[in-house]
Order: C-alpha cells, then sequence, then structure tokens
C-alpha cells in the first residue's frame, strides 16, 4: 500500500497582493475617497501593509499600489492616515466648486482621482477632461492633467492644497 501524497501548496504572492488590493464591488457609487477606501491596504495594521508591499517590491516590479503607499515606503510620506488626508482636503475643495466629480476607479491599485466636467466639451470630437490626482511624483502630491484631445501632456505639479485653490480658476477656464 503506498503512501498518499497530497501536493504541496505555497501561496502565490501575486494572487495575495491582488487580494490586498482589491476593491470590490462594495462601494461601486463612491462619491468621496473615504467611500472607496475598504481594500486590506486601506484596514489592515500600516505594518503589515507595507511588509507586505515591500516583499512584493522585492519580487517584482513595478507592484500595482495607491500613491500613498508608494511614498509612505520610500519614506517620503510619514504614514498612510496623511495620505488619506491629502485625499479628503483636496476633495472637500473641489466638492464644493461645480462640475468636479470624483472618479473611484483608476488603475489598479491606485486611488480615485477628480474630473472637471465641463472640459470634457469640444467642439469636434471626442476631449479627455481636465483631471487632478494624488501623486508620488513630488511633494506636492497633486497633479493635473489639463483637458486634451489624443495623448495626454504631461501631468503639472501642484503644490498641494493650497496651490490648488490658487489655480483652480486658471483650470477651469481651459475649455
Amino acid at each position: 500500500m503506498t503512501a498518499t501524497r497530497f501536493p504541496h501548496l505555497e501561496p502565490m504572492a501575486e494572487l495575495e497582493w491582488a487580494e490586498a488590493i482589491e476593491q470590490g464591488f462594495h462601494h461601486p457609487t463612491a462619491v468621496a475617497p473615504n467611500e472607496w477606501r475598504n481594500a486590506w491596504i486601506h484596514r489592515a495594521p500600516e505594518v503589515d501593509v507595507l511588509r507586505l508591499y515591500r516583499m512584493m517590491r522585492a519580487r517584482s516590479r513595478p507592484v500595482p499600489s495607491p500613491w500613498w503607499l508608494r511614498a509612505v515606503a520610500l519614506g517620503r510620506l510619514r504614514c498612510r492616515a496623511d495620505g488619506f488626508r491629502i485625499e479628503d482636503r483636496v476633495h472637500t475643495f473641489l466638492s464644493k466648486r461645480p462640475g468636479w466629480e470624483y472618479v473611484p476607479w483608476g488603475l489598479d491599485g491606485e486611488s480615485g482621482y477628480w474630473e472637471f466636467l465641463p472640459s470634457e466639451r469640444a467642439v469636434s470630437g471626442h476631449r479627455f477632461p481636465t483631471t487632478v490626482s494624488p501623486t508620488d511624483r513630488h511633494d506636492g502630491w497633486i497633479d493635473v492633467l489639463p483637458a486634451h484631445l489624443g495623448l495626454p501632456p504631461e501631468p503639472v505639479a501642484v503644490a498641494g492644497v493650497s496651490g490648488l485653490r490658487a489655480s483652480v480658476g486658471e483650470l477651469e477656464a481651459l475649455r
């Protein structure tokens, strides 16, 4: 009689990470960033999130992840809560202005962004609207992608919410 051999199963890191960033469909109508933060990376202890993220980074690059996690992992942002605070401040400001809409879905793992819907209209052809998104490209943490046709231009770095406040009128005038 031979012994039954069971297969040796090892967790697949990529699957574990995909589940960690999975937003699911719990809030498909989220109108604010805090309504969309339901993935494991938003709720789990930050030290565990960073451990798994760093393990994934050691295995493969790039790793789908939100801007704030990349910034925290590099020591450029103090903590996840600071990233949430930035997103919430941008939302508080833009949601009070007519024409701005929060878009909760983005690239895998990324946070949402805001579109200025009136900038989408064009005389002919489809136009991509002015978009504000959080970023880890610079320490102002906000990028603006002007309305455009065709290939996107380079994003414009904005110096935080105060920089956004100072330039939003100009951004809205570009239609």
